[in-house]
């Protein structure tokens, strides 16, 4: 089970994992996670929260990296391309894949109060894939599906 994002935790462990699986990921793949896409990764990965591309520009920037656009979108396209990160079309941003190289289709609660995003792992969203596939005849190759309402801890501090 993929970890809570609204419940506390040592968040240095999801960074942790992350980049642990990423290094797997890159050597199964024959790919290299050089210092600016570890460290586009690790800002991803910074809080549960979608990032945006232009949000990692001065980030990167402050660190000395090279910040230009072109940079960082292809530093995103090459974790995207792996299945290390997500792109929420719907906020036009980035976070970090619970479970990369499963390929199984994704699905995300966004908390409208705190911004937090939790990826869920679910069969029903393979089985509406397979479903979908069955009826129209037609080959999905990606599906993220995204969910948005309150998170407890905001219900919480609503009450």
């Amino acid at each position: 089970m993929t970890q809570n994002v609204y419940r506390p935790h040592d968040h240095s462990t999801c960074i942790d994992n992350a980049m642990e699986q990423a290094k797997a990921v890159c050597e199964q793949n024959g790919a290299r996670l050089t210092k600016v896409r570890q460290r586009v990764l690790e800002l991803v990965w910074s809080s549960h929260k979608p990032v945006g591309a232009y949000d990692l520009l001065p980030l990167l920037a402050n660190e000395g990296f090279n910040s230009a656009p072109p940079t960082v979108y292809r530093a995103l396209d090459f974790l995207l391309e792996l299945g290390l990160i997500h792109r929420l079309a719907s906020l036009n941003a980035y976070v970090g894949c619970s479970h990369p190289g499963h390929g199984r289709a994704s699905c995300f609660f966004l908390c409208q109060s705190c911004g937090k995003a939790q990826e869920l792992e679910s069969q029903l969203y393979d089985d509406l894939s397979t479903r979908v596939e069955s009826t129209l005849g037609v080959k999905i190759d990606h599906q993220i599906t995204e969910l948005s309402g309150i998170c407890p801890s905001c219900l919480d501090q609503s009450s």
